[in-house]
């Protein structure tokens, strides 16, 4: 059974609806929307740019979009759905987006021909943990600042995230950016189209997004797509499982090893400590023994004394005085 709306996160539906000329105002209000841009500064037109001119990356064949923004000063953007976290994703971001500046110089052309790239992320993950300090907004843009007085330079190359999961569902979407993260989250779980989207650009979103509009190889295609994205959820919860239970096997086995050297460690000291222990016990009795021999019985305060003595040296050299001292006093100097 087909749902009312198809989800916008997957690799199909965000292609038809940001990717192509006929939802191209989709993708002016998305830009506009997550950069904030005053009137001054909006995007009023965009250029797809075709296949031959996009960066040839392979690492970077899942980008979704690649667009080139017409605006007053000719800016390009690199638009992309991320849904999962994969290892290096930050990295591959950094590097889509310096391809795409690089990429622009064509033989014989300098380097002021070179416009600025803004790279537009959109996560359906946390990039930066909540739980982890500096607190990154849902929205964040990323640029060069010099480190001593945090000047603004060297702008070329700009970098904006909107991670859907730090959006806050305990009360309805209020700013642009807001109702931009409750569609892609919201958009294939509703049964109609909800007050706070029912204006636009969101309204004409939800309705490229009607999956009663879909052709039957349309909808194969999201499915298709669909299906590519658990298999990849299913492969990564399996490497992390696997990793997890071999990383417990490796614990255990570390654990054991060090287990058993701390138990010989602790097993020398033990030895040490108690063949001491034996050593003044049968010092003590032959210091006791040589002074009953002679006649003489050591004062409570005299016994105390041998019995919180626990140097060897010293009980060995009053026993050897006993042998010779007049007085118990004298044997124990």
């Amino acid at each position: 059974m087909r749902t009312l709306f198809a989800d916008p996160k997957t690799d199909f539906v965000f292609k038809k609806l940001f990717g192509t000329e006929e939802h191209k105002p989709l993708l002016v209000a998305l830009l506009n929307g997550l950069l904030e841009l005053d009137e001054a500064h909006r995007v009023v037109e965009v250029e797809l740019l075709p296949p031959e001119q996009r960066p040839v990356v392979q690492e970077l064949m899942s980008s979704i979009v690649d667009v080139k923004c017409v605006d007053a000063r000719g800016t390009h953007y690199v638009v992309e759905m991320q849904v999962l976290n994969v290892e290096g994703f930050d990295k591959r971001v950094v590097y889509n987006v310096a391809k795409a500046y690089t990429t622009q110089l064509k033989r014989g052309q300098k380097y002021p021909d070179l416009d600025d790239v803004i790279g537009v992320t959109i996560c359906d993950f946390e990039l930066w943990p909540r739980r982890e300090a500096p607190h990154v907004p849902m929205l964040s843009r990323w640029c060069m600042r010099e480190q001593h007085g945090g000047a603004r330079g060297l702008g070329q190359l700009q970098f904006v995230f909107l991670e859907l999961p730090k959006y806050d569902t305990s009360r309805p979407p209020r700013t642009a950016v807001e109702k931009w993260a409750y569609f892609f989250r919201e958009a294939d779980n509703l049964e109609m189209v909800p007050e706070v989207l029912a204006e636009r650009p969101f309204v004409d979103a939800l309705e490229a997004a009607r999956a009663a509009g879909f052709t039957e190889d349309e909808w194969d295609a999201y499915i298709r797509a669909g299906m590519a994205i658990q298999d990849e959820r299913g492969a990564l919860s399996l490497a992390t499982k696997q990793g997890l239970q071999q990383g417990r096997q490796e614990g255990r086995q570390e654990g054991l090893r060090q287990g058993l050297q701390q138990g010989r460690q602790e097993g020398k000291q033990e030895g040490l400590q108690e063949g001491l222990r034996q050593g003044l016990r049968a010092l003590r009795s032959a210091l006791y023994e040589l002074l009953r021999q002679r006649g003489w019985a050591p004062s409570p305060q005299e016994r105390t004394r041998v019995e919180h003595c626990e140097d060897l040296d010293t009980l060995q050299r009053w026993l050897a005085q006993a042998v010779t001292a007049t007085t118990v006093t004298e044997a124990l100097r």
